[in-house]
This record gives structure tokens, sequence and C-alpha cells, in this order.
């Protein structure tokens, strides 16, 4: 194999091996070309997880990416931990750490002297922008919006409140109006409450007729007999 096609092979076997770590969104993605240190291998590619289960699922990524591409299955050691997983790839080995493994040993400070620049998606944590550099960019962005002339995106406006009807407004007003509207009494009625009381005091004035009568029947007294 040439000097240009064995770099080529490089390359395509480093990128095939950085997506796989994308993939399950591994963190400080970094790869170094260690042809210059050793001859059992020409890169070493660090990635950081955040748990022993991410650890086993970073491998299990790259051992699938490896096999769908052609390769040669990895040796993969350190799966039983999860602290720390090893896969040898032949011309590349990965080392997939936690976060405190990682600042312990520090591998860039051994392996670290020709770093490798690749193009990562923003999944990946070495490019991925923190929730405050996010924040530090809106100001620039809007900047740079107002250089070219775009109009400012404007704040979603407050809904109105609902307008009272005017009859909730005034309530006092809308009952001395239906007192008003209220129809008055027919002829037929006051008519009718009319012979009611007669009838009435007809009644009262029977009542009292057979209580005088009965007075006016009660015997007299009789007188003693003079002797």
């Amino acid at each position: 194999m040439t000097e240009s096609a064995n770099k080529r092979a490089i390359q395509k076997l480093q990128r095939v091996l950085v997506d796989a770590l994308e993939d399950v969104k591994a963190k400080d993605i970094q790869v170094f070309d260690t042809e210059h240190l050793t001859p059992l291998f020409e890169r070493v590619l660090v990635a950081t997880a955040t748990s022993n289960r991410q650890t086993r699922a970073l491998a299990a990524s790259v051992r699938d990416a490896l096999r769908e591409n052609g390769y040669d299955k990895p040796r993969v050691e350190g799966e039983d931990n999860g602290e720390w997983v090893i896969a040898d790839c032949g011309d590349a080995v990965v080392h997939i750490m936690q976060a405190e493994i990682r600042d312990y040993y520090r591998l860039e400070e051994i392996w670290g002297d020709k770093p490798v620049r690749l193009r990562l998606n923003k999944v990946s944590s070495g490019f991925a922008k923190s929730e405050v550099e996010r924040a530090a960019t809106k100001p620039a962005r809007k900047s740079a919006a107002a250089a070219e002339g775009k109009p400012a995106a404007k704040a979603p406006a407050k809904k109105a409140a609902p307008r009272k009807s005017p009859a909730a407004k005034a309530p006092a007003k809308t009952a001395s109006k239906a007192v008003a509207k209220a129809p008055s009494r027919t002829p037929s009625q006051t008519a009718v409450k009319k012979a009611a009381v007669k009838k009435a005091a007809g009644q009262a004035s029977t009542k009292a007729a057979p209580a005088k009568k009965a007075a006016a029947k009660k015997p007299a007294a009789k007188k003693a007999p003079k002797t």
C-alpha cells in the first residue's frame, strides 16, 4: 500500500470511529496522530462518557460501525467495570473514559503531541455550545441582524382582556329598566280583585248577623213573686 493510500485508509477509519462515538453523544472527542510515537497504531481517540451505561453503549457503537463498514471486530476491554473501556481497532485505539478517570490519567499528555483536526457534529461536546455560550451569542446575533437591515423579531403581543358587556357594567340600570317595562295590571284583574273584597265583606256581615239574632232571642229574666 502506498503512503497516500495508507493515509486515506487511516482517515476513513478515524471518520468511522468518530461518527460511531457521536451517534451515542460522547463528549470531548479528540483524535491524536501517534505514528511518530509507536509502530503499533497510528491514531488514538479519547472520548468522555457520563456513566457506565454510556461507556458500554459507546463501545457497542464502535463495534457495530466497524462491522458495517467491513473492518475486523475490535478487541474490547473494560466493559465489565465500565469506567474505562478500550477498543483496539488495529490502526487506531479508542479510549472511552468517564470524566474522573480521564482527568486523572490525562492521556492527552501522553499521546497528544499531534492532535488531528476533524469536522465534528454539534452533538459532540467538543464543539457543542453550553447554555452560557448560547446566551452570550444572542446579543451578537441581534446586532448582526441589525447590520443586515433585517427587522428584529417582535415579542408576541399580549392578549387583550375580554371587554365587559354593557349589561355587566351597569346592573342597576338594567334592573330599573326591567321594573319600568313590567306590564301593569289589566282592568279585568282589578275588577276581579274588587269582587273578591266585596265577597269577603259580605261573608263577614253574614257571620255577625246570627250573633245579633241570638242575643235578641235570649229570654228575659223572671221576676220574683211578691209576698
